[in-house]
């Protein structure tokens, strides 16, 4: 089969790899339909080859149909629509019984001191071949593949396997009331939908923060308020002005570890993605530093006593925080990998019935075709051609 294979820092290949095959009676293989490039894809792509080898499948937001199950898979059967969660999990163990899928302790990444494996994401989570590819093996396909109706479009229900949850979640621990303000510091895909669940849930005010023009107009026709960081010197300053002076209620970090206006930082992450493996590592486990310009506006931005939902990647373990601040107004930190599966159940409604109150339709700028990834990972980092989201087709 063709798979999307990471051959080096920037650089990512089409190329034929064997066909995934049923190693376990809890496995399944699915033919995908479709398959999706995320914003986390990119630090692969640029920074955390330390924990890649070449020819390594990336990729982890996939829906298809079934094609082969194991023998002990009897919720799905060949022919099944099903879309793919991008953590691993199964279902049983005592982290999966509480709701807590991406610590799931079977699948857990125990030798790297991480949770849940994941799909196409390193030798951290376990270096499980990825979904941007024709097939894939599902591991714990006993409880993971979440089936979803024929008539509708992938868009539909493909970002069920991690932009939806993973937003759905970042809004939900953002604890905003009814009536109340939701910030939303970044507007790539998980912030655009993020902003659109604040509202669907209930927030009043929604208020989210980008620099690029399209991202911004794509969230005002959401009904978004935006605040564009080229206008605005102090962006702390323009959500206290939006919310009486007292900051917003929930605020949503959806940048991570890629933030604009850290240069020494971002010089430090291009340093050490540079230095040989072993020593790349050494240098990111224990003294790496993150771009936190995102999570610092955050941080500020937040009213007192409200909470600050961190949903964009942080991989640094040396990061300077201004815990004097946070201690002073009674700020609630919450963060994490999606559980998927948790919010699963929450989100159908919005997705099965005549309308798109989520807009799950109006995500996607780019559909290509699988030879074609590496041109989508070019225009995605580079925010060209107005690229948000891609999605391939296999």
């Amino acid at each position: 089969m063709k798979a999307l294979t990471w051959q080096g820092t920037t650089k990512v290949s089409v190329e034929e790899v064997p066909d995934p095959r049923i190693q376990e009676p809890t496995d399944a293989i699915v033919k995908l339909t479709s398959t999706a490039i995320c914003g986390s894809d990119l630090h692969l792509y640029d920074v955390l080859g330390m924990y890649l080898d070449p020819g390594d499948i990336l990729g982890h937001e996939p829906m298809g149909i079934v094609e082969e199950v194991g023998a002990e898979v009897t919720h799905i059967k060949p022919g099944d629509r099903v879309v793919i969660p991008f953590n691993i999990s199964c279902g049983h163990c005592w982290m999966c019984r509480n709701g807590w899928f991406a610590q799931c302790e079977t699948t857990q990444v125990r030798d790297q001191g991480k949770g849940a494996a994941l799909f196409g994401y390193t030798k951290l989570y376990g270096q499980v071949p990825g979904a941007q590819a024709e097939y894939l093996r599902v591991p714990q396909a006993t409880f993971g593949p979440i089936k979803v109706p024929a008539e509708y479009p992938d868009e539909r229900f493909l970002f069920l396997s991690d932009v939806l949850p993973t937003a759905w979640q970042a809004v939900r621990f953002a604890d905003v009331p009814k009536g109340g303000s939701c910030a939303v510091i970044g507007l790539g895909p998980i912030g655009q939908m993020a902003a659109r669940v604040a509202r669907h849930l209930g927030a009043d005010r929604v208020i989210a923060v980008d620099s690029v023009p399209e991202r911004l107009e794509m969230a005002r026709r959401h009904g978004i308020d935006v605040v564009d960081t080229r206008d605005v010197d102090d962006v702390p300053e323009a959500i206290m002005d939006l919310t009486s002076g007292r900051g917003a209620d929930g605020v949503i970090d959806a940048v991570g570890m890629e933030a604009h206006g850290s240069p020494l930082q971002h010089a430090a992450q291009r340093a050490a993605g540079l230095l040989p493996d072993k020593v790349a590592r050494a240098a990111v486990e224990k003294a790496g530093v993150d771009r936190l310009a995102a999570l610092n506006t955050a941080f500020a931005s937040v009213r007192r006593a409200g909470t600050v939902s961190i949903i964009g990647v942080y991989g640094g373990q040396a990061n300077p925080l201004p815990m004097m601040d946070l201690f002073d107004k009674g700020v609630t930190l919450r963060m994490g990998q999606a559980h998927v599966k948790r919010w699963v159940d929450e989100i159908m409604p919005a997705l099965a019935g005549d309308g798109d109150p989520l807009g799950t339709e109006d995500l996607v700028t780019h559909r290509l075709p699988l030879d074609e990834a590496p041109h989508g990972y070019d225009i995605f980092k580079e925010k060209q051609d107005g690229c948000i989201k891609v999605v391939l087709k296999p």
